[in-house]
C-alpha cells in the first residue's frame, strides 16, 4: 500500500482529521529522514498521553503491520557464530526502528523528581538522550503540560526536531514545534483519541517505506 493511499483511507474513515493528511504526511516524512541519517525518536507525555507515548514506540521497536527481516549481516553472524540459539536467535529476531519513551525508567524519571524538579523529568532525558539528528514527539493534549513544554524547549536548544500533538489550540507548545498536529477536539478524551489515530498512522507510513517491499 502506498503512503498516500494509507493516509486518505484514515481521512476517508475520520473525516476530522482530512485536514491534516498533509502534516501527518510531513510528520512521518520528518521521522523517516531522522531514521535514515541514524537518528532516534524520543517520545514523552503524561497520563494517557504518556501510554500513548509507550504505544508507539512499541509498534516502532518492532513489528507493526509488515514483516521486518534482519540484514542478511546479522542474520549470518547469529547463524554462524552462535550455534543453535544463535539459529533461533536469526530465526526470531526482527528489525526495530529506535525509538524511547522517557516515560519508562522509573528510577530515573523518580530520581530527577526527586534530585532536580519534577517538571524537569523529560527536558533532563532529551540532555542526556538527545541528538542533533533525533526527533521528538511531545504530547499534550492541552499543549501547556510544563514538563512537556520544558522538553520542547530543551530539545529545541539541542536541534532536535520537534512534532507536537495536541488539541486544538496547541497551548504553550506550538511555539516550539517544527511540525504540530493540533487536532481539532478540546475535551481530553476525545483528544486522545484522535491522537492514537495519527501515532498509528505514522507508524503504518514509517513501516511501509523501511520494509514495504519484504511483505
Amino acid at each position: 500500500m502506498s503512503n498516500d493511499s494509507i493516509l486518505s483511507q484514515l481521512c476517508g474513515r475520520h473525516p476530522l482529521l482530512g485536514t491534516f493528511k498533509n502534516i501527518i504526511g510531513e510528520a512521518a516524512e520528518m521521522i523517516i529522514n531522522c531514521y535514515s541519517s541514524g537518528g532516534k525518536l524520543l517520545v514523552c507525555g503524561n497520563g494517557g498521553s504518556c501510554s500513548d507515548s509507550e504505544h508507539i514506540v512499541g509498534e516502532l521497536m518492532k513489528s507493526f503491520e509488515l514483516s521486518r527481516p534482519l540484514k542478511k549481516e546479522i542474520v549470518e553472524k547469529l547463524s554462524e557464530a552462535y550455534g543453535e540459539r544463535g539459529k533461533y536467535l536469526a530465526q526470531k529476531l526482527e528489525s526495530g526502528l529506535p525509538a524511547i519513551s522517557l516515560s519508562s525508567q522509573t528510577a530515573l524519571t523518580t530520581a530527577i523528581c526527586n534530585d532536580i524538579d519534577a517538571n524537569l523529568v523529560f527536558a533532563q532525558q532529551v540532555i542526556g538522550y538527545g541528538r542533533d539528528k533525533d526527533v521528538l514527539i511531545a504530547i499534550s493534549t492541552s499543549g501547556n503540560s510544563q514538563n512537556v513544554v520544558d522538553a520542547c524547549i530543551t530539545a529545541k536548544a539541542m536541534n532536535l526536531k520537534m512534532i507536537g500533538l495536541t488539541g486544538m489550540t496547541g497551548g504553550k507548545m506550538k511555539q516550539y514545534c517544527d511540525i504540530l498536529v493540533n487536532v481539532p477536539e478540546k475535551r481530553t478524551a476525545y483528544v486522545q483519541e484522535l491522537h492514537l489515530l495519527v501515532l498509528h498512522a505514522l507508524c503504518l507510513l514509517i513501516e511501509n517505506h523501511f520494509y514495504g517491499n519484504h511483505k
